[in-house]
């Protein structure tokens, strides 16, 4: 019977121990969502000229406030700009730069362009992922004829890559900014 007892002792303490298995795995890191307060979009002409800057600031995010849309200047007709986006955290001070994390994490971003109906305006890519596929803090933007309508920016996280333009790129948008934007 003591055997019964001690054997019976030792299965049900060496299930118990079984059970407590060593959780002691770090969990995974989280990538937090970048906060972004501030997407400046710079169109530098090709050949010379003066640089138009749109420019969408919130920083009170779903606050009440509306955000600040700014437009500098109208687009010339028939002009390619080179365009830059930055994007910054200005919650913080100094302002953080978020730009330089969306590139660092190329490949689980994507912006995306969109000319409103009436708008003269195509663009293209000018900055790509590891992958090849395109990442868009960089591209060009070229006006064809007078023109006006709405330009819309998106930046897209962890979109499917490759895609065919923001309808099928899935992911979640990190910003939108739509500026009104006129070419004479």
């Amino acid at each position: 019977m003591k055997k019964v007892k001690f054997l019976s002792t030792v299965i049900f303490a060496s299930l118990f121990v079984a059970s407590c298995s060593n959780n002691d795995d770090a969990p995974e890191p989280v990538n937090e969502e970048e906060v972004i307060t501030t997407l400046t979009v710079t169109l530098v002409p090709n050949g010379g000229g003066t640089s138009i800057t749109l420019q969408t600031r919130d920083l009170d995010g779903d606050g009440p406030n509306a955000p600040d849309v700014t437009v500098s200047g109208n687009l010339l007709a028939g002009v390619t700009y080179n365009g830059t986006i930055v994007l910054q955290n200005e919650t913080v001070s100094p302002a953080e730069n978020i730009t330089e994390e969306v590139e660092e994490e190329s490949i689980e971003h994507q912006f995306f362009y969109t000319p409103g109906a009436g708008l003269d305006v195509t663009t293209a890519y000018s900055n790509f992922d590891t992958d090849g596929n395109p990442l868009g803090t960089e591209f060009t933007a070229t006006a064809g004829a007078a023109s006006s309508g709405t330009l819309t920016f998106t930046l897209r996280h962890e979109p499917t890559k490759p895609n065919t333009g923001l309808g099928d790129a899935g992911g979640e948008t990190d910003i939108a900014a739509t500026f009104n934007v006129t070419v004479q």
